[in-house]
């Protein structure tokens, strides 16, 4: 691919070496791709990935961006590659990227590597071919738009490439629940705005500077969203130490005997599962972990513990009780509203949606049925065990449990092997 895209480039300025602005030599074209390819590979290297946010490589989508727009450089220099030459580059710089980051075991998702590859490829093309027309030759001379127009248009195309990205990774990720497309996409956009904007932004500050600045730009621009980035990972350092305390906070019912061991881990681990499999958003599967963590705390408050903890086979009142205690004990710490929420219907039946309209959320009723399934195998992951517990939540099926849960939970449980 490389060396593809190098016979392109000196094809390009061989068919423009006669004529037109004045256009670098080969080598030197190949020197400005390469100082773009380096930053996008180390974009990808340190991308922001972390639960409860969609994973990103600002740096890298700038840079990319950056290489898309930019046409002329200092002195009347043109650059006179087209859009194959772009995602050759790109493709290739963020192919070796992923690579390098799960070779340092960090986590990397070939997904959300794609989805950027799709943003190049679509700004490429928009400007490229089809607003500079031209594939393989040397760009078209402006119109003469006035610079905030030219600005106004590179953005637009920005964002046009970045909602490319984040619909193909959503579609991606909810293909086994479809219907869930439109919900996430919303929920992606509102997530991942402030920082899209930002990178949309720099990479069109990056092309709008090169005439005067040239590769310097790069750099120039790139320097305040190194900065954020840096920010931002102390910000997630923060939180995973949130999580942690959560996960200590979760055990309390393990140590006091009110639930069996685990419980809890075992109940958010499932629980998200689930939540993917019906494709929820990173931020709806963060607030389904917390709740799923906490759903049990209310046991506390109980004077003689449940025996084995099964809320499931308590009656209705005390399910109500402990759920009561749950959600106040989780609105004392202030910050966990959203969890709130998802734990003050936990325990609803799922026929109250059907037959009176109520709205449940749907992370409250994947949280009953993944508890309920907890319960009733007592941890135990013997295929007989699994097998018990789903005859008895299909003893509910349509009136306490939504099935359409209860079904993501089969294939949740599917894709791990019963023992024994």
């Amino acid at each position: 691919m490389v060396l593809g895209g190098a016979s392109l480039v000196a094809a390009d300025v061989a068919a423009v070496s006669a004529t037109g602005p004045a256009v670098w030599s080969s080598w030197a074209v190949l020197g400005v791709l390469a100082a773009f390819a380096v930053v996008i590979v180390l974009g990808e290297v340190f991308a922001l990935s972390a639960p409860g946010l969609r994973g990103s490589a600002p740096i890298s989508m700038a840079a990319a961006f950056g290489l898309c727009f930019v046409v002329d450089l200092p002195e009347t220099q043109r650059l006179p590659y087209g859009a194959l030459v772009i995602i050759a580059v790109s493709g290739t710089a963020m192919a070796i990227g992923l690579a390098l980051r799960r070779a340092s075991g960090r986590p990397a998702s070939a997904v959300e590597s794609t989805g950027r590859f799709v943003a190049v490829v679509v700004a490429a093309l928009l400007y490229r071919t089809l607003y500079l027309r031209q594939e393989g030759q040397s760009p078209a001379p402006d119109d003469g738009l006035p610079p905030w127009q030219l600005a106004v248009l590179l953005l637009g195309i920005a964002v046009v490439a970045l909602l490319a990205d984040l619909l193909f990774t959503a579609t991606v990720h909810t293909a086994p629940a479809m219907h869930n497309l439109r919900r996430l996409v919303v929920d992606e956009v509102r997530s991942s705005a402030a920082l899209s904007t930002a990178v949309a932004v720099t990479g069109v500050l990056i092309a709008l500077a090169s005439e005067p600045l040239g590769i310097a730009s790069l750099p120039f621009f790139l320097a305040p969203l190194v900065l954020t980035q840096f920010a931002f990972r102390r910000y997630l350092a923060i939180r995973a130490t949130y999580l942690q305390s959560i996960r200590t906070l979760s055990r309390l019912t393990d140590v006091a005997g009110y639930t069996p061991s685990g419980h809890s881990e075992r109940v958010a681990a499932l629980s998200v599962s689930v939540g993917r499999e019906l494709g929820l958003s990173e931020r709806a599967l963060l607030d389904l972990e917390y709740a799923a963590l906490l759903h049990d705390i209310g046991q506390v408050a109980l004077v003689d513990p449940i025996p084995g903890g099964a809320t499931v086979l308590a009656a209705p009142a005390d399910q109500r009780r402990i759920e009561a205690d749950t959600v106040a004990i989780v609105r004392e710490t202030g910050v966990l509203d959203d969890v709130a929420t998802i734990l003050e219907h936990q325990t609803t039946p799922y026929r109250q949606v059907r037959e009176l309209g109520e709205q449940i959320p749907l992370t409250s009723r994947i949280v009953k049925v993944v508890n309920a399934y907890e319960d009733l195998t007592a941890g135990a992951r013997s295929r007989r065990a699994r097998e018990q517990a789903l005859e008895r939540i299909y003893l509910g099926l349509g009136y306490e449990y939504d099935p359409r849960v209860v079904d993501a939970l089969q294939r949740a449980l599917a894709e791990t092997r019963p023992v024994g």
